[in-house]
């Protein structure tokens, strides 16, 4: 089971990996456009970086799934976790609409939205790493 967490733990790291640096994308695609310069290539990255963290995140669950089979459910702590994992999830599905608007040509926020916005998964992410450490109830 310990090969299990230590793979669950590498795709996870992965998967945040490209859901911290995505929305760093939209804010240069922004920026690019707004300047008329040529942000062909963020589309592709955008592109490219969103099926690397979807293939990890699928990793991520599936392994964790794992993992549940092989310790069980128990503890509140794993209940508020997979709250904090379901809001991931959503977070992570929002920036694959935001990847096909920015193919499109359409991504209609500011940079300064897509600054802060690229601050919520850490907010995510800071009560999950709490929960599954520290597992306070």
């Amino acid at each position: 089971m310990l090969w299990v967490k230590v793979f669950h733990i590498l795709a996870m790291t992965s998967w945040m990996a490209g859901v911290f640096y995505l929305p760093r994308i939209f804010v240069h695609f922004v920026d690019g456009n707004a300047l008329d310069q040529d942000v062909s290539r963020l589309k592709i990255m955008g592109r490219k970086l969103f099926a690397f963290s979807s293939i990890m995140m699928l990793f991520t669950l599936a392994l964790g799934f794992w993992l549940w089979l092989g310790y069980g459910f128990s503890g509140g702590w794993l209940h508020a976790k997979m709250l904090f994992v379901t809001l991931l999830i959503a977070y992570h599905v929002k920036c694959g609409a935001m990847v096909k608007q920015m193919q499109s040509g359409e991504l209609g926020k500011s940079s300064r939205y897509y600054r802060l916005y690229n601050e919520l998964p850490l907010l995510l992410f800071i009560p999950i790493l709490i929960l599954v450490v520290v597992k306070p109830f």
